[in-house]
């Protein structure tokens, strides 16, 4: 039986082998630790979350790649599946835990088309058999100005593209995502034109740090979190890392990104983290890491690439102020 350690020393089976037995024990041991005063009430919250999750949470087999790893304390898995920017469940940050659960990220598949020799369509038990699983630990940076620092676990999205053979005419990699209103009641809003669409350069998509993401903390990816399966691209900004992706595509053109075709005065295509490049309605120098939200908690310097200088010479030559 697969068993995963809970907060406070408990013991959890996986979903799929929970039986009433298993929910009746760890409620004993629970009420015991409570009132033995072991539990301290800051980690109610924390483990209540976690157990709400458990029913669709299943463990992955990743190694950590100590190359991508930053020294930064990882935000807490509450924080990280709770304050979350998914406008297909809602525009608050509360929305998507609170609505995501209508979302099937089983079965799933992925079309990769486009400027490809070998496009295909792949479920998602064969996307993951692609590369072995890695967890890396990363900064994300909002453009809202907000950050959190994530254990992701996938592989680079480099290893898809080489196996689906990019054409001579492939420049860009598109990125298109689930819009079914069936299971995301936010898109009966008009904030975006649907479906949510993200794009990068082909040398940002194939360098090594852009992680085709399939899990966090060890497990599958929640579904507020871009389930099934999700770009992250670090040293972007996080609306750059399309959630919940249906499609691949490879195109000749830059691709027409949702929040840039919204406003392209505020969102550019590159949307590289920057602290001296301002949104238009507010300073991208500092920034506030969730869960240092006490009232004497300063805000941190923003970090060039958000600290991941080894994609600067991507743009060599390039104003970062104009492109930005």
């Amino acid at each position: 039986m697969l068993i995963k350690r809970g907060p406070n020393g408990i013991d959890l089976p996986y979903a799929s082998e929970i039986t009433p037995r298993h929910v009746f024990e760890s409620r004993r041991r629970f009420v015991q630790q409570l009132a033995l005063g072991t539990i301290a009430g800051g980690a109610l919250l924390e483990m209540a979350t976690r157990e709400a999750f458990a029913q669709g949470a299943q463990k992955l087999a990743a190694k950590p790649n100590p190359a991508f790893v930053v020294m930064d304390k990882p935000t807490s898995y509450k924080d990280a599946t709770t304050y979350n920017n998914f406008y297909e469940f809602g525009t608050d940050k509360s929305d998507p835990a609170r609505y995501a659960g209508s979302l099937k990220p089983r079965p799933w598949t992925i079309a990769i088309e486009g400027e490809v020799n070998k496009p295909m369509t792949l479920d998602l038990d064969s996307l993951m058999k692609l590369a072995p699983l890695e967890e890396r630990i990363y900064r994300l940076r909002c453009v809202e100005g907000w950050s959190m620092v994530v254990p992701w676990v996938g592989f680079s999205l480099s290893e898809l593209i080489r196996k689906v053979e990019p054409t001579g005419n492939a420049k860009f990699v598109e990125f298109v995502t689930l819009a079914d209103k069936a299971q995301m009641p936010g898109l009966s809003s008009p904030v975006l034109k649907w479906p949510y669409v993200e794009g990068l350069r082909m040398d940002e998509a194939n360098h090594p740090l852009t992680l085709l993401t399939v899990g966090m903390y060890g497990e599958v990816l929640p579904n507020q979190n871009g389930a099934p399966v999700r770009i992250v691209v670090p040293w972007k900004y996080g609306f750059k890392s399309a959630k919940s992706i249906v499609k691949i595509r490879f195109t000749s053109s830059q691709p027409k990104t949702a929040w840039n075709v919204s406003a392209p005065s505020e969102y550019g295509f590159y949307s590289n983290v920057n602290p001296d490049v301002d949104h238009p309605r507010w300073s991208q120098a500092s920034e506030r890491r969730i869960g240092e939200d006490g009232l004497f908690a300063k805000k941190r310097k923003t970090l060039m690439f958000n600290g991941y200088n080894e994609v600067a010479s991507l743009y060599t030559g390039m104003d970062l102020k104009k492109q930005f």
